[in-house]
């Protein structure tokens, strides 16, 4: 018995079993990256959508993500993609979908959370909330934030911070919905620049408010079109 759980403790045993659990996840997020990288290289043109989950199909913020899914597709031609989930991206997918456009989403995989919504019409699932949020942050030509909660934030700050240190270019970064960022833009001006002065001033011209389609589409329509991901250093 003595020796039985000896063996079960030895730390030559628990370190072996570690390391290969090491290399499976390395294995696993190696693969998630490669995959990613090859998935979005077939959709050059593209814009990415993101907000809230929870926004109902009644909701104003969805009729409006639908909208512009569509136009992104009928007047740019170019590839809708989302977390592929419900709430705006489903909106966002769906007008894509029923534009007769490409409507990408990438989804995750969460024990709570949801399945791809039916408007994608090609998808790739995430194990990893990182290798997926490097996709969804990688190689569009513009970025639409409707209202949302943690996740888009988090996807937000991650694609301003890109812009802000040059690593990507500084393509459009669209906030859909006035009411919801005003609040955003004047706590970045109020607290950060005037008070704390941990960003600079010129760092209010990394996004862009709206609440117009009209708008949204326009200024998307003006970013070029860059292949600077190809030559990452």
């Amino acid at each position: 018995m003595n020796s039985q759980k000896n063996k079960n403790n030895n730390p030559i045993i628990r370190s072996d079993i570690h390391e290969k659990e090491v290399e499976a996840h390395l294995e696993r997020i190696h693969r998630e990256f490669a995959d990613g990288f090859d998935f979005l290289s077939k959709y050059p043109k593209s814009v990415t959508i993101f907000g809230s989950s929870l926004a109902g199909r009644d909701s104003e913020h969805y009729k409006k993500a639908y909208e512009l899914g569509g136009r992104i597709v009928t007047e740019l031609k170019y590839t809708v993609i989302t977390g592929g989930g419900p709430g705006i991206m489903e909106a966002a997918n769906k007008g894509a979908y029923e534009a007769n456009g490409v409507s990408v989403g990438l989804n995750i995989s969460l024990p709570h959370e949801h399945s791809t919504n039916p408007y994608v019409t090609r998808s790739m699932k995430f194990a990893y909330f990182f290798s997926r949020k490097t996709m969804l942050t990688f190689a569009a030509e513009a970025y639409v934030y409707f209202p949302g909660g943690f996740g888009t934030f988090d996807e937000l700050f991650s694609v301003l911070t890109l812009i802000q240190t040059g690593k990507i270019p500084h393509v459009p970064v669209i906030l859909f919905n006035s009411d919801f960022w005003n609040p955003f833009k004047d706590m970045i001006e109020k607290t950060m620049i005037e008070k704390y002065q941990t960003i600079e001033k010129r760092d209010l011209s990394l996004f862009h408010i709206t609440d117009s389609i009209d708008d949204a589409v326009a200024i998307i329509k003006k970013a070029p079109v860059s292949e600077w991901w190809r030559n990452i250093n």
